[in-house]
């Protein structure tokens, strides 16, 4: 039954994801608003929609390992499963200067992380500072921007052109947008849910469930985003996607976390995961600052790491 609940809810988190983007994008385009705002806000904030919702439902379930696990599991899964994914259908080309702001603005995410974490937890401050940092780099990535044509603003365009959706009539915009909402939330409370009987019932711990089950499960938006974008040769959304959402998942949906309850930071978070982190993260940043395509040699890597990260994660701390 717990499987059930949980594959149920995986499923409503998926179309509840799509509905809820397809939606957005669709009034976007009724607004008349830009492709690239729509790329760089729409796509960004709703392919993380699934782990922002499973992550504040496992907070107010009190299941703070799940929604930590979820957001670290969720930046290193995105790295090592969807890019080294998409590198092993086809090389991913990309311009330095399209990505080289957003990949240092993500390394420094995950450096701030690593500084928060060094307090013992993520608290009510932590989270405002995180979410100060989000705006921040929103503002002024629209400031620099919005009315210019750089590689940067190009990527954020196709972002936005990818997941292009045809103004439909009003009240099918809301109703799929309201749809999408109410799927996402029902949805993460069965996947949750079922996720952590799960785990009681395997005698594993729920911060091994968030980091690979529930993590994996809720980057599935990301990932068929960039398998999509792959095979209609758009290598730099695919790679552009995942530098986004791994911005969002720590700035925003940290942030709103620890603004709703404080999450302790110890254990294998603090010892192991945060190091997993920063090491592959490090690795992306200089692959997308030191040359201007991802190989399959490298997508191989990236896909050995993240199995061998889960493999020694399970050996050392279950």
């Amino acid at each position: 039954m717990n499987y059930i609940m949980m594959v149920s809810g995986l499923v409503m988190l998926i179309i509840g994801g799509e509905l809820l983007i397809r939606g957005a994008m669709s009034a976007a385009n009724k607004l008349k608003i830009s492709p690239f705002l729509s790329g760089l806000i729409i796509v960004g904030f709703g392919t993380s929609m699934p782990e922002l919702i499973v992550s504040v439902n496992a907070i107010m379930n009190n299941n703070a390992s799940v929604a930590l696990g979820n957001i670290i599991g969720s930046n290193i899964g995105n790295i090592g499963l969807i890019i080294g994914t998409c590198g092993l259908i086809a090389p991913l080309a990309f311009k330095q200067s399209a990505l080289k702001r957003d990949a240092l603005v993500m390394l420094a995410a995950v450096i701030l992380l690593i500084l928060v974490g060094l307090t013992g937890a993520f608290s009510l401050l932590s989270g405002l500072l995180m979410l100060s940092a989000l705006f921040a780099y929103l503002g002024f990535t629209i400031y620099t921007e919005k009315n210019q044509k750089t590689p940067s603003q190009k990527l954020h365009q196709d972002e936005g052109k990818a997941l292009h959706a045809k103004p439909h009539n009003l009240w099918l915009v809301i109703l799929s947008v309201v749809s999408g909402l109410v799927m996402l939330m029902l949805g993460a409370q069965w996947f949750v849910t079922g996720a952590t009987v799960i785990a009681t019932h395997l005698g594993v711990s729920q911060a091994l469930i968030g980091l690979t089950l529930v993590a994996i499960g809720t980057s599935l938006p990301e990932f068929t985003i960039s398998i999509m974008a792959v095979l209609r040769k758009h290598m730099d959304v695919a790679v552009g996607n995942v530098v986004g959402s791994n911005i969002f998942n720590i700035l925003g949906i940290l942030g709103v976390s620890s603004f709703i309850s404080p999450i302790a930071f110890e254990g294998r978070f603090a010892d192991f995961d945060q190091w997993a982190l920063l090491f592959i993260t490090v690795v992306l940043t200089a692959f997308l600052l030191f040359g201007h395509s991802i190989s399959k040699m490298k997508s191989v890597f990236l896909l050995l790491f993240y199995v061998l990260y889960v493999g020694l994660g399970y050996y050392l701390f279950n």
